[in-house]
């Protein structure tokens, strides 16, 4: 039987295909969060510390874990939304060698993923695309376009509960923050390091009376042209749809 494309990556980023790495080469890591432009609008979150979850265990969050596609009109609070960006992508600390240490399991502690945020209703924040800057927990804007939700929900092939959701959450990747240590290898690790965090949202969405609903059908293309990826050194990798039971 003929391999296909699926086979075949599996086989070429097995570790006995792959050479020294830009680590050991002893190249530079790249950097543990983007860069952006100073100019761009910083919105403060508060302490995700501050809030009052409700008192659920890990089991019952387990059980009552499952795929939400309608919410009610409900809106999140900034709080509830710090806290669940703290736990999807939360820096605890940043270490010497450097690295960051999150709420999140990943490989070599590469966390090599930005959070976008298609936010439809959150109190205290105007309708758009935002992105989370996870080392100083603040968002930036980076799209308050009157279509945006419009437009990214036609990239997720008008799932309407991107559109009704309260937030969407867009994970995009940026490759090399991976592939510095673990070369072709760093493809497997990022599709990995996704469900961990996407997992993380579910349970942290049940504390607050929410639901999610993964989407992992996209139009590759159109959604990482909306958020001005080039679809090869970062692209979007995974999205969650959350809003209130």
């Amino acid at each position: 039987m003929n391999k296909g494309i699926g086979q075949e990556f599996l086989e070429k980023t097995k570790y006995q295909h792959l050479h020294v790495s830009d680590q050991e080469k002893g190249i530079k890591q790249p950097p543990l969060e983007q860069e952006y432009n100073r100019n761009q609008n910083v919105i403060d979150l508060p302490s995700p510390r501050g809030l009052e979850v409700e008192n659920i265990n890990l089991v019952e969050a387990i059980e009552k874990r499952n795929s939400l596609r309608k919410y009610s009109d409900k809106a999140i609070t900034l709080e509830e939304l710090s806290y669940l960006l703290w736990c999807t992508q939360g820096v605890k600390k940043v270490v010497s060698r450097p690295a960051t240490l999150r709420n999140v399991p990943s490989a070599g502690a590469r966390h090599a993923f930005e959070t976008y945020l298609l936010i439809n209703n959150v109190e205290g924040l105007k309708p758009g695309l935002y992105k989370f800057l996870a080392i100083d927990h603040k968002l930036i804007e980076v799209s308050l376009d009157n279509h945006i939700d419009e437009s990214i929900t036609s990239a997720c092939l008008n799932q309407i509960m991107v559109k009704k959701s309260a937030i969407t959450f867009i994970w995009a990747a940026d490759v090399y923050r991976m592939k510095w240590r673990y070369q072709e290898r760093a493809y497997r690790y990022l599709f990995l390091d996704a469900g961990h965090v996407c997992q993380n949202l579910y349970l942290a969405a049940e504390g607050i009376e929410s639901g999610v609903c993964a989407i992992a059908a996209y139009d590759d293309d159109a959604i990482n042209d909306i958020l001005g990826l080039d679809g090869e050194e970062e692209f979007v990798i995974y999205i969650a749809a959350l809003g209130k039971k």
